[in-house]
């Protein structure tokens, strides 16, 4: 009998160490945070356990040592031989940390184990067999300085597109040091042919040398927010002189800790994912409920089919009544088994979720404040591709409450606020959508600030009055910051226009309130799926396009004289006390022997953001549910279209995206 291949087992190990890891994560947390739940250690040392024990059956010998170690420093803790603090509770985070990276290198058929990795296996041996005391990773991050570091940075094609420069950062190194690049290459992720280069990527790795007595913490901060954007590798120099070769490259850390690296892309994916897996080709763990519920549809729908083959073959007029029942009953069943198929597709949101209390708990220390997470709506559950998606906007808005909205300790204190600041995650369906929240009781927006750098960059005239609403959409432009100077969370991450810019991608918005002095509200409204939408079919001249009933306010005819032109060129009319642009739908996207006068057409009065717009059209055909098709993966991107699907006559209608030709309606007015 011939061996097992057991490699067929390898996704399922990885996925499953994620999850375990995950949970290790979130138990360390707690205990971090006053638990004395006993079972959380057994969570913790059960993960590290399983992990161990795949490893060891597949052959990742690194994986399996590093954790052997890991598990031994768990007994003692699990036998009472050992008391948890918040050294050990570092430890075991950077442990946690550590092994997601090693996890992504092995699935990737790299090495797993590398100097940091190795180093951070070294100090846990020690820990076991008493040679050290268990340290906090801060003091670890304030170590003597060394005569410089060899640095291995190669920037992942997407890394422009996140708001990060790598001259930016280099400039940033060159302030600590002397900085010497000792070779600058084109990274294996460039494609062979140059025509299908990418001006919006970046194919670039440099090999670099930073000469002085630089602490290690400095120089982690310099790279802290490129977390899954690049692949970064730190050698003291005299640990890895120029003869020898390039360390392996590991991820970036997104934690404080200065020692080892932390969240690898495997962590991101698995984020993002909810658990079955992350990114393209990924799997998803469904319940069995759901694919119970499926199978009855099936069934129900081969009956109905039956029933229909029966009429056909034996049709006559007597009939008709039982084909219409036939082909409503179809009707049904498709609804139905369309609706059982989506919701395989659905995840609790709580997988995304699950990250930020890390992630605050490494921003409090960084930033000596206090906050109290709160999240409410884990179970709220939307299309695994959104999911996968909105990660990175909430991660930077997480960060922007703590860094810009809450105040520190003691002036919350001298405002009569609570020194730990609350920052609530909140998530529910609302209408088709679903509405995430991020909420602080900061210090909220400082409008007088915005209004003034919105001046001073010319988005706005001096001595023009602007509400509370239009000064705090200010934030939303590109490149807007109103920080006095670049600190490690606003000097490195991206802007609030790559947010906004990321949300309307999925088909979502953005926006934000505040009080000063009691704090900021940012909601993200998301479409459940972006494969299907509900919409009403409209026709403008020879043309069919589907405006998506979420957007749209109301429908009407106007008489000749309500519509009045402005300067520039533009129209507007009056809706319900104020003057909205009117789109000519015809105008816009070039149709023909389409209907000029307003009179004779309709306007369909849609929002987005908050603004309203009113697109004008021939006729209103029906509403249908449109499966949407991309334009992109064939041709480009269209301004103002979304996607195309297939409309019940069986030609092709274009899906109007409502964002894009309101945008171009707020030009116009402007005009």
């Amino acid at each position: 009998m011939g061996a097992v291949d057991l490699s067929q087992f390898h996704k399922t190990f990885f996925e499953e160490s994620l999850e375990g890891l995950d949970a290790m994560e979130a138990a360390l947390l707690a205990l971090d945070s006053g638990s004395t739940d006993h079972e959380l250690v057994h969570t913790i040392f059960r993960a590290a356990h399983s992990i161990k024990g795949g490893a060891a059956t597949f052959g990742f010998a690194d994986v399996a040592a590093f954790t052997h170690v890991a598990e031994s420093l768990l007994e003692e803790v699990r036998s009472e031989r050992r008391a948890v603090d918040t050294g050990l509770t570092d430890l075991l985070l950077r442990s946690v940390d550590c092994l997601r990276a090693m996890l992504d290198r092995t699935a990737k058929h790299q090495p797993a184990a590398d100097a940091t990795s190795e180093a951070l296996r070294a100090e846990l041996t020690e820990l076991v067999e008493g040679k050290i005391a268990a340290a906090p990773a801060a003091a670890k991050a304030t170590a003597a300085p060394v005569a410089g570091w060899g640095i291995r940075f190669v920037a992942m094609p997407h890394l422009l597109q996140t708001g990060n420069e790598p001259l930016r950062l280099f400039r940033e190194l060159q302030q600590l040091g002397t900085l010497e690049v000792v070779r600058a290459f084109v990274s294996d992720a460039a494609p062979a042919d140059f025509a299908a280069l990418d001006p919006s990527q970046c194919y670039m790795g440099w090999e670099l040398r930073l000469h002085g007595a630089v602490a290690r913490g400095d120089l982690d901060a310099v790279f802290e927010w490129l977390d899954g954007d690049c692949e970064l590798a730190i050698e003291p120099l005299a640990a890895a002189p120029a003869e020898q070769a390039a360390p392996a490259a590991a991820p970036v850390s997104s934690a404080p800790s200065a020692v080892v690296p932390a969240a690898a892309p495997a962590r991101e994916a698995a984020a993002g994912g909810g658990g079955g897996g992350g990114g393209e080709g990924g799997s998803i763990r469904v319940g069995i409920d759901k694919v119970d519920a499926l199978i009855d549809m099936m069934g129900e729908l081969v009956i109905t089919q039956s029933m229909l083959n029966n009429i056909g073959e034996n049709f006559d007029l007597s009939q008709l009544e039982r084909l219409r029942e036939g082909l409503a009953q179809l009707e049904r069943n498709t609804r139905e088994l369309q609706e059982s198929v989506m919701r395989i597709r659905m995840l609790p949101i709580g997988s995304v979720f699950n990250r930020f209390p890390r992630l605050v708990r490494d921003l409090e220390r960084k930033l000596g404040k206090q906050v109290r997470l709160e999240l409410q709506g884990e179970q709220t559950e939307l299309d695994k591709t959104v999911l996968e998606k909105i990660g990175d906007p909430l991660v930077h808005l997480v960060r922007n409450a703590i860094d810009h909205g809450l105040e520190m300790p003691a002036q919350r204190r001298a405002a009569g606020k609570p020194e730990a600041g609350t920052l609530t995650l909140d998530a529910h369906h609302e209408g088709g959508n679903i509405v995430v929240r991020i909420s602080d009781d900061g210090a909220g927006l400082n409008h007088e600030r915005i209004l003034a750098k919105g001046i001073e960059r010319g988005l706005v005239k001096p001595g023009h009055q602007l509400s509370d609403d239009e000064v705090a959409e200010l934030i939303f432009q590109p490149g807007f910051s109103t920080a006095a100077q670049a600190t490690d969370l606003s000097g490195r991450g991206v802007g609030m226009d790559v947010v906004r810019r990321n949300v309307r991608d999925l088909g979502g918005s953005v926006s934000v309130k505040s009080v000063a002095g009691k704090g900021s509200t940012f909601t993200i409204a998301l479409p459940l799926t972006l494969a299907i939408i509900d919409g009403l079919v409209t026709e403008v001249g020879e043309e069919r396009y589907i405006v998506p009933l979420i957007s749209i306010v109301e429908s009407l005819r106007l008489p000749a004289d309500a519509v009045r032109k402005i300067a520039g060129g533009g129209e507007v009319f009056q809706f319900r006390g104020e003057y909205l642009p009117v789109i000519r739908l015809h105008r816009a996207f070039g149709c023909a022997n389409a209907i000029a006068e307003v009179e004779r057409g309709i306007v369909v009065v849609v929002e987005d953001e908050g603004q309203r717009v009113g697109l004008l059209v021939d006729e209103l055909v029906g509403q249908q549910q449109a499966v949407i098709k991309s334009l992109e993966k064939h041709y480009e991107r269209v301004q103002g279209v979304s996607g195309a699907t297939i409309v019940s006559d069986g030609s092709v209608a274009l899906i109007v995206d409502v964002g894009g030709v309101a945008r171009l309606g707020r030009r116009s007015k402007a005009a």
